[in-house]
């Protein structure tokens, strides 16, 4: 009959390359995000670039073989810098609209993290441990959603070491494990800490470091007040620059100890000399 679609079997013979199975996943592309518009459930697809639709920059989004576009307002960044920083991520969205016949859907970050940050609020507790994702890594804070909530960890927390610049130790889309130390629901404030789940190495490590003695180190960082020495895992000493010799980061020197503290968890010395 005129209008009848064509069956598969049919278009094999018809079609040079036609793949009945590339049909049958565009189907379930739409299932997917059909069922998302209409049950409001969240999706979660890459982000794989921005586009400007209508004078706005959106951001481009695969489901499959079907793209949608989330617009800037809807993206939940402020600026246009912070999506970009988002490509090549995996990002929530829920679905907006939908239109089949041109194969496109336009979605909104904003709700999908406003929803997913209302279940994480009735559940989170502290002294949880949580998996957080990385969302924007600067030199000395770590950006990142537990769940629709953005929190920001100082690099003090993440790890006993001294760490000169986490952009080195990090990238947007990172995994790590963190544990919840504080949570403030009224002012919906909570407090994260990689460093918290790992064995702190004092005092043990004072067994290791007597007064006197001399040890090989890497300098792990070089600041205005002084230098960083890394002994051995999560153990750096805070020591002054040396008098005639500039120092770069990843120089192995000699440390000789002045003092241990094991209660201020702090080792003093001096560099000796530049390996």
């Amino acid at each position: 009959m005129e209008g009848d679609l064509v069956s598969d079997q049919l278009l094999q013979v018809l079609v040079e390359g036609f793949d009945p199975e590339k049909l049958e996943e565009e189907r379930k592309d739409w299932q997917e995000v059909i069922a998302a518009y209409q049950n409001k459930t969240i999706l979660q697809a890459d982000l794989i670039g921005i586009e400007s639709k209508l004078g706005e920059p959106c951001g481009v989004v695969q489901v499959g073989n079907i793209r949608g576009y989330i617009p800037l307002e809807h993206s939940g960044c402020e600026k246009l810098s912070d999506l970009r920083n988002l490509i090549g991520t995996k990002v929530a969205m829920m679905v907006l609209n939908y239109d089949r016949e041109n194969d496109v859907f336009t979605a909104s970050r904003k709700d999908a993290l406003e929803r997913m940050a209302e279940i994480t609020w009735s559940r989170l507790k502290e002294g949880q441990v949580v998996i957080a994702v990385v969302r924007n890594v600067m030199e000395k804070i770590l950006v990142v959603d537990i769940g629709g909530i953005s929190v920001r960890i100082p690099a003090s927390e993440i790890d006993y070491a001294w760490i000169d610049d986490l952009r080195d130790e990090f990238k947007i889309g990172d995994h790590l494990k963190v544990r919840v130390m504080e949570v403030d629901k009224e002012n919906q404030k909570v407090t994260l800490s990689a460093k918290a789940l790992k064995p702190n190495p004092y005092p043990d490590c004072t067994k290791r470091y007597v007064k006197g003695g001399e040890y090989a180190g890497k300098v792990t960082g070089v600041e205005d007040y002084g230098v960083f020495v890394n002994l051995e895992p999560g153990v750096d000493a805070l020591v002054p620059h040396m008098r005639f010799e500039r120092l770069r980061k990843g120089d192995r020197v000699i440390l000789r100890v002045y003092d241990v503290n094991a209660k201020k968890e702090r080792i003093y010395g001096k560099i000796v000399r530049k390996l």
